[in-house]
């Protein structure tokens, strides 16, 4: 009797040993995974577990993070500097720190520090209103009284050498005649002396100071050319001594700002709403050069400070410094501040994507490029046009994004739109994404080759394990589907995993089937000392598959091989 030969289907295998990360796509590589919880790419090509955090500290209300010598904090009203507290009466609201040469300067309080000499402290602003008579006299840049003797549109005839006249015959000029020339010389800066008990305690010469309920003739806001316990000489030009017995204000005063950066040696802030006085504006702001206690000093030279409006519409979603540049973002427009002194700078606003709202916190530098999170995904700007690196995080929206940046990766934690958090992380150099776990993350920082976080909950984080470290975490990788690329019906006849394990370390490997619902557990595994196996799972026939492995401990996945046998047309 014969009986038919029967052939042996073909078999194929797939050895997958470089691990891509995460993708969200609908349709993903080999090495992809759908899914994705405390896995990083440190170990690329391998996917491996990330590396332990640690609890750095936990204050009771934190509210910003620096790094200066050392990270640094406000804790409720004081700030933290080397586990020490300074008491500086903040508000108990959300803080933009700022560093500047050895300062820290803080908003929205407008309050700084010095971190070397910490008893140098204070705030920006300084204001002096009078509860007595004000007296304004006429004086000279030394502040010597400066009265003039003819006051008329007509030149006085005959007058004495040093004689002084003001010509009020068009907007008014102050002149002295030289007799040594016979003519009358124009006098090319005249001062008021304002002069009241305490005036000048709070101030500096230098500084710009808004004037009101002074007499007509005083600058509205002008620079301090000199002062005293009890004076303050301000630019102005008047006929004759005066005294004011109303109440005077004399102030030093910074913009309202929605977000502000250093850049240049200057502190540079933008605002879309109303200033300080009521105003709607839409403008960006500067302070003068090495000096961010003054914003309105305005006399024609490079250490100037700077303000300039704009036409492009809406609020202001983020402000950065990138390469030697300030930038300020709108979700619809970049603007860039060219040039090195406020006679030179020029804007330049883009239409393009820019910070989501909300999302402010997510611009990070990483290398050459700048990286935040736009309304439709994360963009990476090199100073010309921004470019979307987020395609593996799928189609799902995210919004409210904090971000930090250590060596070559991008941290971004946000919230999906049913408000779930994720922090993913992304590997600059290889264009990878990896998911780590739902940490929810006020702000990052960067400081002393290490990068922390502050959690919802209020404790600081180390992602290198600074401070307590945690103990094992779980962590989680499901492949996408497999074999259902291939057309024709086949089946897996061989799943071998190459991994190790932590000793202490555990491993399940679960299996779901087509479409089905449930997942099914395939195998164990605990870790060894004896370092990296081979982990042979059975899986039964079908079209198509998804892996998923889960644990807790340190893991390293060195290769995934599937061998899987061609079949008929029919099943």
């Amino acid at each position: 009797m014969e009986f038919p030969t029967l052939e042996q289907g073909k078999l194929s295998r797939e050895n997958i040993t470089r691990f891509g990360g995460y993708n969200a796509g609908a349709r993903i590589g080999g090495g992809e995974f759908a899914q994705m919880e405390n896995c990083s790419s440190d170990a690329f090509p391998l996917l491996a577990t990330r590396p332990r955090r640690g609890v750095y500290a936990s204050p009771a209300a934190c509210h910003g993070l620096i790094a200066k010598d050392s990270l640094c904090w406000v804790d409720g009203s004081k700030f933290v500097m080397n586990g020490y507290g300074t008491e500086m009466h903040l508000t108990d609201s959300p803080k933009q720190l700022v560093s500047m040469g050895a300062y820290v300067v803080i908003f929205p309080d407008k309050k700084y520090i010095n971190t070397v000499d910490l008893t140098d402290r204070g705030s920006l602003e300084a204001e002096f209103l009078s509860s007595g008579p004000v007296r304004f006299t006429p004086a000279d840049a030394d502040g010597q009284t400066m009265i003039p003797a003819y006051i008329q549109s007509e030149e006085p005839q005959e007058p004495e050498n040093g004689t002084l006249w003001l010509d009020n015959s068009g907007d008014g000029a102050l002149l002295q005649w030289s007799a040594g020339s016979g003519m009358w010389v124009s006098v090319e800066a005249t001062y008021v002396r304002v002069s009241a008990a305490g005036i000048g305690a709070a101030f500096r010469v230098g500084d710009a100071l808004e004037l009101s309920g002074g007499p007509e003739g005083v600058a509205a806001v002008g620079v301090a050319a000199a002062l005293g316990q009890d004076y303050v000489l301000l630019p102005g030009l008047l006929e004759r001594e005066q005294t004011v017995q109303t109440p005077v204000r004399l102030g030093r005063y910074v913009p309202e700002m929605d977000y502000v950066i250093q850049c240049g040696n200057r502190l540079w802030g933008c605002r879309y709403g109303p200033d300080r006085k009521g105003q709607t504006v839409n403008e960006i702001y500067a302070s003068a050069l090495g000096d961010f206690r003054n914003w309105q000093r305005f006399q024609g030279l490079s250490t100037d400070s700077y303000a300039v409006s704009l036409g492009a519409d809406g609020p202001f979603t983020g402000a950065a410094e990138h390469l030697g540049y300030p930038v300020f973002f709108r979700e619809g427009y970049i603007h860039k501040i060219y040039g090195s002194y406020p006679a030179a700078f020029r804007l330049q606003s883009t239409p393009c994507p820019g910070v989501q709202r909300g999302s402010a916190a997510s611009l990070a530098l990483v290398g050459q490029l700048l990286y935040y999170k736009s309304p439709a995904g994360v963009c990476a700007y090199d100073g010309a046009a921004p470019a979307d690196v987020s395609r593996a995080l799928g189609g799902r929206l995210y919004r409210d994004a904090a971000a930090g940046a250590l060596r070559g990766k991008y941290y971004i934690s946000m919230k999906d739109g049913a408000g779930q958090s994720h922090l993913f992380v992304y590997d600059s150099a290889r264009g990878l994404w990896h998911r780590e776990d739902d940490t929810q993350a006020a702000c990052f920082c960067a400081c002393r080759e290490d990068l922390f976080f502050l959690t919802a909950a209020g404790q600081i984080v180390s992602v290198t394990g600074a401070g307590e470290p945690e103990g094992d975490f779980s962590w989680l990788a499901e492949t996408g589907q497999i074999g259902a690329a291939s057309p024709d019906c086949k089946y897996l006849t061989r799943l071998n995993l190459r991994l190790y394990l932590a000793q202490g370390a555990e491993m399940e490997l679960w299996v779901r089937y087509d479409e089905e619902a449930q997942w099914r557990r395939l195998a164990c595994l605990q870790g060894r000392p004896l370092g990296s196996v081979t982990l042979p799972a059975p899986v039964r026939r079908c079209d198509h598959l998804r892996l998923r492995l889960t644990g807790r401990g340190e893991m390293r996945l060195y290769s995934l091989t599937k061998t899987m046998e061609q079949g008929s047309d029919v099943f």
